[in-house]
Parts: structure tokens; C-alpha cells; sequence
């Protein structure tokens, strides 16, 4: 072998590398377990100090573990804390630099909190547009939103469409001169402002992945992750370890857009307010209500849609005075301590249930028009702590400064914050301002002497003080709310430091995974990796004898390459990413199994040990590379189209090809010369594999016709799938889907479940499926999926609480069900589950094209990708009819999600490496049986090749049983699909694709012609 000596240092370097990094993991979970037991003894040591006793009953002795729980962790935190600069490490590594080094376990591994937001570009076009309310530019932003909520296309290109469309001899620079900075002018071209917007999108896209940078660094989370996609206008982040979710979602979407109004009290818009009251009665009744400005049918109709669609038209109030009934009371006058009567901020007061049936009333046009042009309802927090804690709500009404909507005094101003104490003692969050701010703010307080000044945060009031008099310090504090919670004020001080989002994020899909779901998933992952490499390690050994060990050198040296690359480049280990290991175990012997198989027919030819160790390394190369260049191109594809834990499952497959590679080819030569360099001679034969296949004749070109029949049956049931329908997962449909972990006894079935949660979830049944054998179900609905509300998961969640009070235990609170009982949710809005859909679609397409010109590439030979074609969609055809018809027989769900999908590319990759082989063989026989039957030449090669293909099956079936039956609910349905690809990939590549060589492109050889000419060509220059 050449280049030995490069060979050794590359490989002596990888091990010291790998064994380097993984050590840090080592000592890191070695040293933390360590002070987990330091912060144990120090508080049960505390604890008797004190005297306290363990209580009795078991109410109390819950309590008691409660306390005890959190004194340890919060001992614990203090000792980490304070361990930075430990030197932990046998080289004196401190604990800090080690934490960062050691390898990384993903959220579904160790609980935590995946987020996917969408970088909303809409702000940005309103922006540059100095907030236009030219109705023609109003509905071109609309339109193109709503497609863009439908597509995958560029905002800013589809407003320029429609607008064109709207506006055909308009041009776009008109609406942009304002806040261009002399960029544009009016003789601008449209191209050169899309050029300008698209350039500030890349800007607001930028900012707010660096403002989000910030807000995450907050958390104090170990190693927070945040990817940004700016070709898809979205940021995925990951946060492990992270238990409250409602925090995370507020802090990472708050736009931070801070801006001070001033309020209409209810004197002032009292006569309206009574207006509208007979108007909106008879509305509700049915009755014609005389405006010219709308169509009355066509707002009646929607109305009552948005209505059904958030199930709060049974809140609907049909008294004579509707709105008013929503009230839970009006901000009536009060005497202040001069004796002079006063109005509250608030107009009125509104229950959280109610907001959205207001709102509605709120937005018909014929109410609108009543109230002053200037004026806009908000809700935000009430004066009244009391009513706060009622869940009452204020209901404001802004007067906006002039026709934009702008407010005089924005969040620009603002250069500091921090947490501090109101006049009341209360906490509150003081703010300082900018010179710039002073002046506006001196200016406004000066105005409103005697009045309320609402601060606005993200469309919601935060607290409106009274101004007693001119501020001209710059200085302003929100407080109200903050007592219960002091670090909703630390966030919002975090948020107004870390500045406005120019272009706002918004949470489009998000999975929550429970501590103990992670503890089952790393042990399933743990447990189907060891009983994989132990079936797989004892198997090489019985059938190719001593030389099985090499294919396990290369095997534990290829696990150990790949673990200890990931921890060095920093990637997260996830549960797909542990089951793309375990496939790596099944795939790692395949290179070693083509080797290995070839050497043995270069024995059983006659040949000597070294040439037919020579010859089989030689001939073996090219189905080697051909069969893993098809695997890692799927596994690249995967990457792009993919999401999330998908991602690392193709970062996890990748890495470990391109290591079977180095392992499969130049380290087991390696190790095999130096046998042969001791005069040893490993032996590849037992009792066993000498028997099988030994003499193998099977006519398989002779069952092409039945072949033909089978394959015509797989496609009617293919199609047939595509009718009769397929649960899909909650990533496609959209939606939100969670786990739930029942008290041990209970009874539960899931028919019956999903009929009492039917009514709590606005009518709509339920999708329910057990999970594993822990008294789990997993509960999936699309009960308010298009509803556009920052509170709609938690009032979702609490439907399901509500729905579920049957199961779990009398006295539980939502709180105690949503840490004890939820142990997993994953949301999914319709706006990215239909990007994923597409990109999943476009995935399996692009992987089966780009396979295909790779095969005409390589054998240069239109039969051989067309026989690849047929092949590749009768395994795909075949699992999508499995997924189909047996969904409601199997035990287990069958979902088509992202894993299912990367189940797919990894099938077609699979299927692919069996049918190069035989086509390799072929290609090769061809050359030597120049002028033979075709099928004579094809049903050779099969039987040549046979053996290898039934090893590889086998040994990539059985690792793959051992993920489906150890490896968790997370990856069953992915090995499921995948065990059923590996039995069609088998049949397809000997059945399908290799006879359609012989019934198609008539009499034209299969490549021997080729190689004759090439061979004869070198011999001849050889000898001149």
C-alpha cells in the first residue's frame, strides 16, 4: 500500500484527537457528579443543623422533597458557578474551558426548548415606507404576505408583484424616498429599490439575529445554539436544559418596540361608546346596519368565521348594550387628593377571555368609524393589581400623534435600563434617555400635566402614570405587575437594553422536551448502540474468522472518530443523531464486507493469498466510493431541505461516511499488511460462510416477469396510498402535539380520551397514540392553529388541562400538570409546516435526480438510470403504501414527518449501494464475457455478488430491529420505514433494477465494447 507511512500519522493523530476530546467529557461529568453529591450532604447536613424532621403525612413529605429538591439545585448552581477557574483536567484544563469542550447533548436528550422563529421583513418594508396608508400599498403588502404565508418566495419580490399589479403605472420609488437616506430618488428604477430593500432586510435580518444573540446570552444556559437561515428568513434556536417555556417565548418575541402616548379618558369617548351600542345589537341580530363603506353580507360572513375559528362566539353577548356587557367595568371619574375628579388610564376593563370577541366588535368598519381618527384600543395591565390578578385586563384608548401611527416618543430614545424601586416600594424598571429623548419627553410631560402617559411595549400597555409635572431629567420607570415576579422585570430590562427589533420574530415552530423524556431517549439510545455493535461485532467474527477482526478495528475506530469530530466541532448529539451512529454501525462493515467478499472469490479462484488480498482491495474501490459518494450526496440533500434534529442526524451520517472511508479502505489494508509483513495470513473463510452461497446459481433474470408484475402492484398501491391518506406528523399539518405522562394504574383509552378533550378543544376530535409502555399518550391537535395571538399556546394548554381533569389526580393545578404531567410539546404554525412539507417533497426528488446522473456519469449508460429510477421509486412506493394502509393496524404511530422523510433518503442511499454493486459486477463481466447473454452476464453477477448483498442487509436489518425495539419513541417510526427499505432495496436492486438491462436498449452491450477498447488501447501503448 502506498502512502503507509501518511496513513499511520493521520490515523495516530485522529485517535489522540478523539481520545483528547472526549476526555473533557469525562472529567466534566466525573467533576460535576461530584459536586451534585457536595450540594446533597451540604443541605440534608444544613437541615439537621436546624432540626427539621421529615413530616408524615404524604401531602407534607411532597412538600418537604419539594424543598429539599430545590435547595440542591440551587447549591449546586452556586458550586458550578464558582467553579470556573477549577483546574480539573490532568493537564490543568479549567472547568469552563472543559464545559465548552465536552460533547454536547441536544435538548431531546437532556429536556429543554427548540425554537424556530420567522424573521418578519413585513415591519421593515413598513418601515422604509415611512408607515404609508396609501390603500393601494396597504393591500400589496397584504397580498403579499398572505402568499408568502402560503410560499416560500421573497416578501419583498411578491410585494413588488402585486403592487404592480394594483398600480401598473406606478413606479415603487415614491413610496420609499422618505426614509431612504438619499439612497433612492424619484427617477429611481424599481429594480434599484428592490435592490435597497432587499439590502436593508439583509440588515434588519442581521440585527435581529444579534439582538436575539443577546437576549439568549440572559438565560444563563449552558451552550445555547442559534442557526440562522437568512435565505429562509429564519433562526432556529436551542436552548437545553430551559423549563419555562412561557418566558422563553415572550423574551425572544417581544419586538422591544417601547412607545409613550397619550390616552383618551372615557369622558371623551363616552358618546361614541353609546353609540355604537344599538348599531352593534341589531348586527348581531341580523338586522341591515346602513353604511355604503362595506359590504354588509361579506363582513357578516367573516366575522362569523373568525368567530367559529376561535371558538369565542359562545362568549358573544346579544343584550341590548353587547360591548358593554363585555365590560367588567368602565374607568369612572375619581376625586384625587386635591378633591378635583380625575379618569383612570383605563376606559374600561375587559376579562383575558373576552379580548378576542372585543376585538372583533372593535374591528367591523362601521364601529370604527365612530370613534376619533386618531384614536386606537389596546389592552394592557390595570391599574389595579387586584383586577390583574383576576385576570382582568385595561383596556386603553391611544391618541396617535398624527395619520401614521407613530408615537412622538419611542423606544430610540431610551439608552439605559435597570430594575429598581417605584415610590410605593414596588419594583419597577427605570429608564434613561438620550438627549435627543429628554427633549421629547420634557416636551410631552409638560403637555400632560395632570394626565396619564401610557408607556407601550409590543401593543400592550405596561403601566400609564399620572404626570405631575414637566420631567426634564430624561428619566421614566414602568412598574405594576413586577412584585410575583421580579425576573419578568430583569427580562424586560434585558429587552429594552438589548434595543427594538426592526424586524420582529415570531415563533413558527417550537418543541419543549421533559427532563425524564430525555433520560428515556438517552437510554433507549444507549441501549440499541451497545446490543448493535455487540451483535455486529460477534457476527463478523463468525462468518469471515479472523479477519472479522478487522472489520471490528475499523469499526470501534470509526465510532470513536466520529463521537470525538462531533465534540470537537462543537455539534449537539441528539436522539436522531444516536440512531444515525447506530446506522453507522450497520453501514460501517459494508466497506469491509465488499472487501472481504471479493478476496474470497479471488481465493476460490486458485489465487495466492497476497494477490488475492491485492486484487480484492483493487477491484473493490470503485463500488466502495460509488456506494458511499450516493449516501453522503442524500445525506447532504437532507441537510439542506432539513430542520432541527434532522440536521444532525444527516451532520451525524456525513461524518461517519467519510470516516468508513478512512477506516473501511486504508486502515483494516493497514492492519492487514502488517499480518502479512509477520508472515500471518488472516483467514476469511469459516464452516459456515464457506456453505453459504458458496456456489450460488439462482436464475433470477428468469423471474424478471413476475419481477415486472410485483413492481406494477407496487405502484397501484403507491397510488392508492396517496387516496386512502397518512397521519401526518405535526410538522406537516401543523399544529401542536404533546406528551403526556399519566399517574401509574391509570386506565386509559385513547378513543375515549380523545372523545372527553373534544369539547375542551372547540369540537374538534383529536388525534391520540399511546407511547411506549410508561402510561403515556400523545395528544395532537390543530384546535386554534391559525390564530394569531402571543397567549394561544397557553391557552391551548390549558384546554387540554381542562379536557384531561378526568385523568389526572383531584387538586392538581395547571401548574403542577404542566411540570409533573407534560413531559414533551412540539408546536408547529401552518406558515413554516407547509415550508417544511415542500422542502421535504423537493428533498426526496432532487436525491433521486442527482443519484441518477451521478449512475449515467459513472456507467455512462442511460439503462443503468433508468433502472436506478425504477428501483429507487419502488422502495419509496412501497414504504408509502406500509405508511398508508397499516397506520391504524401497527401498535405504534406512523407518521410522515422530517424523519420520516430522512428514513426515505437514507433508504434511497441504502438501495443505492446495493444496486452499484450489481451493476459494478455487471459492468465488470460484461468486459470479460464480451459476446455473452445478457442475462446470462446479469444473473452472474447477482450470484457473484450475492453474498455481500445478503451480509449487508442483514447486518444493517438487525441494527436497525435493535433501534426499533430499544431505541426510543423518537426514532421508531424512522427505523420502521427503514427496515422496510432495507428489504425492498434488497429485492429491488437484484429484481428490479438489474433485469430491466436486459429488456431494454436492444441488442447494445452493457459496457464491454467499452472496455474492450480501452483495455486493448492500454496494452498496445504498453508494449510500444
Amino acid at each position: 500500500m502506498q502512502l503507509k507511512g501518511l496513513v499511520k500519522f493521520f490515523a495516530a493523530a485522529l485517535i489522540l484527537l478523539s481520545l483528547w476530546q472526549l476526555s473533557h467529557t469525562w472529567f466534566v461529568r466525573s467533576y460535576e457528579k461530584g459536586l451534585h453529591e457536595k450540594a446533597e450532604k451540604s443541605v440534608k447536613a444544613t437541615m439537621q443543623t436546624a432540626a427539621v424532621k421529615y413530616p408524615g403525612n404524604k401531602d407534607s413529605q411532597l412538600i418537604y422533597q419539594a424543598v429539599i429538591d430545590q435547595a440542591v439545585a440551587n447549591r449546586y448552581k452556586r458550586l458550578v458557578d464558582s467553579s470556573a477557574s477549577t483546574e480539573m483536567t490532568w493537564w490543568n484544563t479549567p472547568y469552563s474551558v472543559a464545559k465548552d469542550r465536552e460533547l454536547k447533548l441536544g435538548l431531546d436528550l437532556q429536556g429543554g426548548m427548540n425554537v424556530t422563529l420567522e424573521v418578519g421583513l413585513e415591519g421593515v418594508i413598513r418601515s422604509k415606507a415611512a408607515y404609508s396608508k396609501d390603500k393601494v400599498f396597504e393591500a400589496a403588502l397584504g397580498q403579499a404576505v398572505t402568499e408568502k404565508a402560503n410560499g416560500d418566495a421573497d416578501l419583498i419580490n411578491l410585494f413588488a408583484k402585486a403592487y404592480k399589479q394594483k398600480a401598473p403605472n406606478s413606479k415603487l420609488a415614491p413610496l420609499f424616498i422618505a426614509n431612504s437616506n438619499k439612497v433612492l430618488n424619484f427617477e429611481s428604477s424599481d429594480a434599484a429599490v428592490l435592490d435597497y430593500l432587499h439590502k436593508e432586510a439583509a440588515a434588519a435580518f442581521n440585527n435581529t439575529k444579534n439582538i436575539l444573540q443577546t437576549r439568549i446570552d440572559q438565560f444563563g444556559v449552558a451552550s445555547p445554539t442559534i442557526n440562522p437561515d437568512e435565505s429562509k428568513s429564519v433562526i432556529t434556536i436551542e436552548l437545553a436544559g430551559v423549563t419555562d417555556k412561557e418566558r422563553v417565548r415572550k423574551y425572544l418575541q417581544s419586538s422591544a418596540n417601547l412607545q409613550f402616548f397619550e390616552l383618551y379618558n372615557l369622558n371623551e369617548i363616552s358618546k361614541p361608546l353609546q353609540d355604537v351600542q344599538p348599531i352593534l345589537k341589531d348586527y348581531l341580530k341580523g338586522i341591515s346596519v346602513n353604511d355604503s363603506n362595506y359590504n354588509e353580507q361579506a363582513v357578516i360572513d367573516s366575522f362569523n368565521k373568525q368567530m367559529q375559528d376561535t371558538n369565542v362566539q359562545k362568549n358573544q353577548k346579544k343584550g341590548d348594550n353587547p360591548m358593554f356587557d363585555l365590560f367588567q367595568g368602565l374607568g369612572q371619574p375619581y376625586p384625587d387628593a386635591t378633591g378635583k375628579q380625575r379618569f383612570p388610564s383605563e376606559v374600561a376593563y375587559v376579562a383575558v377571555k373576552d379580548t378576542a370577541i372585543l376585538g372583533e366588535y372593535f374591528r367591523l368598519p362601521f364601529i370604527a368609524d365612530k370613534f376619533p381618527a386618531n384614536m386606537r384600543f389596546v389592552y394592557g395591565n390595570p391599574g389595579d393589581d387586584n383586577l390583574k390578578a383576576k385576570g382582568i385586563l385595561g383596556l386603553f384608548a391611544l391618541k396617535m400623534p398624527d395619520a401614521s401611527g407613530v408615537a412622538f416618543l419611542g423606544g430610540s430614545a431610551i439608552s439605559d435600563a435597570k430594575v429598581d424601586f417605584a415610590q410605593d416600594g414596588k419594583v419597577a424598571v427605570s429608564m434613561t434617555m438620550t438627549k435627543e429623548g429628554e427633549k421629547k419627553w420634557a416636551t410631552m410631560t409638560e403637555k400632560n400635566v395632570g394626565k396619564p402617559i401610557a408607556i407601550v411595549l409590543d401593543e400592550f400597555v405596561r403601566s400609564a402614570p399620572n404626570v405631575n409635572e414637566k420631567i426634564s431629567g430624561g428619566s421614566s420607570q414602568i412598574s405594576g405587575g413586577f412584585d410575583k415576579n421580579i425576573q419578568e422585570a430583569e427580562d424586560l430590562k434585558d429587552i429594552l437594553k438589548s434595543g427594538p427589533l426592526d424586524a420582529p420574530a415570531k415563533i413558527v415552530q417550537e418543541q419543549v422536551v421533559g427532563a425524564t423524556l430525555g433520560e428515556d431517549a438517552v437510554k433507549g439510545g444507549q441501549m440499541s448502540f451497545i446490543i448493535s455493535f455487540l451483535i455486529i461485532f460477534v457476527l463478523m467474527l463468525i462468518y469471515y474468522n479472523t479477519s472479522g477482526w478487522v472489520a471490528n478495528a475499523s469499526l470501534i475506530l470509526n465510532l470513536l472518530f466520529t463521537i470525538g469530530i462531533l465534540a470537537s466541532i462543537g455539534a449537539t448529539l441528539t436522539a436522531a443523531g444516536i440512531a444515525a451512529l447506530v446506522l453507522t454501525i450497520g453501514m460501517a462493515v459494508d466497506t469491509n464486507v465488499i472487501i472481504f467478499e471479493r478476496i474470497k472469490e479471488e481465493l476460490t479462484l486458485g489465487k495466492s493469498y497476497q494477490a488475492a488480498v491485492n486484487t480484492g482491495y483493487r477491484r473493490s474501490l470503485a463500488p466502495v466510493l460509488d456506494s458511499h459518494v450516493t449516501t453522503f450526496l442524500t445525506a447532504a440533500i437532507l441537510f439542506y431541505f432539513g430542520l432541527g434534529p434532522v440536521r444532525g442526524f444527516a451532520t451525524t451520517q456525513m461524518i461517519g461516511i467519510v470516516l468508513n472511508l478512512f477506516c473501511g479502505i486504508l486502515i483494516s489494508r493497514l492492519i492487514t499488511e502488517w499480518f502479512t509483513d509477520k508472515q500471518k495470513h488472516l483467514n476469511y473463510f469459516t464452516n459456515i460462510s464457506k456453505k453459504i452461497f458458496a456456489h450460488s446459481q439462482f436464475k433470477f433474470i428468469e423471474f424478471r416477469k413476475t419481477a415486472y408484475i410485483i413492481s406494477v402492484v407496487v405502484l397501484i398501491a403507491g397510488i392508492a396510498a396517496v387516496f386512502n391518506g397518512f397521519d401526518q406528523g405535526v410538522e406537516f399539518k401543523g399544529g401542536r402535539s404533546y406528551t403526556i405522562q399519566f399517574p401509574t394504574g391509570t386506565k386509559l383509552n385513547t378513543t375515549e380520551v380523545a372523545d372527553v378533550l373534544k369539547p375542551a378543544l372547540g369540537g374538534e376530535l383529536p388525534i391520540i397514540k399511546t407511547v411506549g409502555t410508561n402510561n403515556q399518550l400523545n395528544i395532537t391537535t390543530s384546535f386554534m392553529k391559525d390564530v394569531n395571538a402571543k397567549n394561544v399556546d397557553s391557552l391551548v394548554e390549558r384546554a387540554i388541562y381542562g379536557g384531561l381533569t378526568k385523568y389526572i389526580p383531584a387538586g392538581v393545578s395547571y401548574d403542577e400538570f404542566d411540570k409533573k404531567f407534560k413531559v414533551g410539546s412540539q408546536t408547529v404554525l401552518p406558515t413554516i409546516s407547509g415550508e417544511l412539507k415542500r422542502g421535504a417533497t423537493i428533498a426526496t426528488i432532487v436525491s433521486i435526480i442527482v443519484i441518477c446522473l451521478y449512475i449515467f456519469i459513472r456507467f455512462r449508460d442511460w439503462r443503468y438510470s433508468l433502472g436506478t429510477i425504477v428501483s429507487l421509486l419502488h422502495d419509496v412506493l412501497v414504504t408509502l403504501a406500509v405508511f398508508s394502509f397499516a397506520r391504524k393496524i401497527v401498535p405504534f404511530p406512523l407518521e410522515i414527518d422530517q424523519h420520516f422523510i430522512a428514513a426515505i433518503l437514507t433508504v434511497i442511499g441504502f438501495s443505492m449501494n446495493d444496486t452499484i454493486i450489481v451493476f459494478d459486477r455487471i459492468r465488470e463481466n460484461s468486459h470479460n464475457m464480451i459476446g455473452a447473454d445478457r442475462g446470462l452476464i446479469i444473473n452472474k453477477s447477482i450470484n457473484q455478488t450475492l453474498s455481500r448483498t445478503v451480509m449487508t442487509s442483514l447486518t444493517v436489518f438487525l441494527t436497525l430491529l435493535v433501534l426499533f425495539i430499544f431505541g426510543g419513541e423518537v426514532t421508531r417510526g424512522f427505523a420502521f420505514a427503514m427496515l422496510i427499505g432495507v428489504i425492498t432495496g434488497t429485492y429491488s436492486s437484484i429484481f428490479v433494477a438489474a433485469p430491466i438491462l436486459v429488456d431494454f436498449g436492444g441488442k447494445k452491450p452493457l459496457g464491454g465494447e467499452h472496455h474492450a477498447k480501452t483495455d486493448a488501447y492500454a496494452a498496445a501503448k504498453k508494449k510500444a
